[in-house]
């Protein structure tokens, strides 16, 4: 494609798999003879990977294709989205977005070269498939990388559209999972987070039985790779097993983000989630028995339809006393094609936002307090960056997940780079951030 190159450039929106998603795109791009570019005024085809999981997730994705739109003005040609607003297939955006050129669903990635290529007149001329990259292109920085063992989901929530938009569970083979990790690996990744939208059912579908125990145990043999994180581990889904391997494996940090989405039982029964207020006491409880350190993240969602003022005290009250370590709240959004759609006694939006604040207040107490605990307390630390402002360093320890969680913030006396693991002492703490210095 050297006569007729083009520029590219990339939006993604919405959750870390999709962030994998694009840096798969990117990479099959490249691999094509494409140029990948960060500022959409060089970008002759512009792609926007979007999120519609809520109602909010898609207007910010109608906003940022509106957006790019505007660069058509400029060396913009070619506009492409991709991800899950066009699983919606709703055909009503096709026609109220006539600036879009191309509707690409995640089945035709593999075949996206071509499917830019024949949006121009003549067709583009691909690159041959030699010399291309072994290794996906991250968006990361490189120390770091998300690595998608699933997509779908099989468990059917009832506010919840991703099994209709995604489809149902499918695992990704174990043998490629290890190859990409090994290739991550090789290519400077020290840290990866394993990613689905239920990482604990990984393996059900192909295997016959959960099998991230396993997967895991073959990750842990990669040499080079230092931490290994679990994201999205569904609180009924934690078996005795997993929690050994995590106690005896020193690569998986001791972290693991729960969804738990609320606490009372009946409000989780509506919502079609299998755990109950009483499971939740036991799983938290074995948790910090058998791993002393843990370190708890979850996400819970105040709002739901008939959630009373009772039931949403409960759930501060298991706040107050649980003491989870980093934990996400939103509000719920009553989403056309699903189940808690047509439920009754809806929530007044006001009361949702009031109880989301309220929630976020006594998580904020609750944080301030877990961090002062740190205090004098030395942790091993990722450097994920410097900031040339305040002359610091900041990084993460084990508890801390890129995006969602903490920053530590250090100073050293001898220079620290990135990717680098070092010992910090903490010697401040408040709600949002430690600091600290290199022992």
């Amino acid at each position: 494609m050297s006569e007729n190159k083009k520029t590219i450039g990339f939006v993604s929106l919405g959750c870390d798999k999709n962030r994998v998603d694009t840096e798969n795109i990117i990479t099959k791009l490249k691999n094509a003879g494409f140029d990948v570019v960060s500022n959409p005024d060089l970008a002759q085809i512009i792609i926007v990977n979007t999120c519609a999981f809520l109602q909010s997730a898609r207007e910010e994705a109608f906003e940022t294709i509106l957006q790019m739109a505007q660069f058509k003005h400029k060396n913009l040609e070619k506009l492409i989205v991709a991800g899950c607003v066009p699983l919606l297939n709703d055909k009503k955006f096709e026609s109220i977005m006539p600036e879009v050129d191309a509707f690409v669903k995640p089945v035709d990635y593999d075949n996206l070269p071509n499917i830019i290529a024949k949006l121009y007149k003549p067709k583009l001329k691909l690159q041959p498939l030699s010399n291309q990259i072994d290794s996906r292109v991250l968006t990361t920085p490189s120390h770091y990388a998300y690595l998608k063992i699933a997509d779908g989901c099989d468990n059917y929530c009832t506010y919840c559209k991703i099994p209709y938009i995604r489809g149902r569970y499918y695992s990704i083979p174990m043998e490629q999972v290890i190859a990409e990790a090994q290739k991550l690996v090789d290519n400077g990744v020290k840290e990866l987070i394993v990613v689905a939208q239920d990482v604990t059912r990984y393996g059900e579908d192909l295997y016959k039985k959960p099998s991230l125990v396993p997967l895991l145990k073959k990750l842990s043999k990669i040499k080079g790779l230092q931490w290994i994180r679990l994201h999205y581990c569904y609180p009924e889904r934690i078996t005795d097993e997993l929690i050994e391997e995590i106690t005896t494996n020193d690569k998986i940090v001791k972290y693991l983000d729960i969804p738990m989405q609320h606490y009372n039982t009946e409000i989780l029964k509506w919502m079609n989630r299998k755990s109950s207020s009483k499971n939740i006491d036991i799983l938290v409880s074995k948790l910090r028995t058998q791993i002393p350190d843990i370190v708890i993240r979850s996400t819970f969602m105040v709002g739901f339809p008939g959630e009373t003022k009772q039931q949403f005290n409960e759930l501060l009250g298991f706040l107050k006393q649980a003491k989870l370590d980093n934990v996400g709240f939103f509000a719920y959004s009553r989403e056309e094609g699903t189940a808690a759609y047509k439920l009754e006694n809806q929530i007044k939006l006001r009361t949702k936002i009031k109880r989301l604040k309220q929630a976020q207040k006594v998580q904020s107490k609750i944080a301030k307090y877990n961090n002062k605990q740190k205090i004098n307390k030395s942790f091993k630390v990722i450097c994920d960056g410097y900031n040339e402002k305040d002359g610091v360093y900041f990084g993460r320890y084990y508890g801390s997940s890129p995006d969602v969680d903490f920053y530590i913030y250090f100073i050293s006396q001898k220079q620290v780079n990135i990717g680098d693991f070092v010992d910090v002492m903490v010697t401040y703490a408040n709600k949002n951030y430690l600091f600290g210095e290199v022992l």
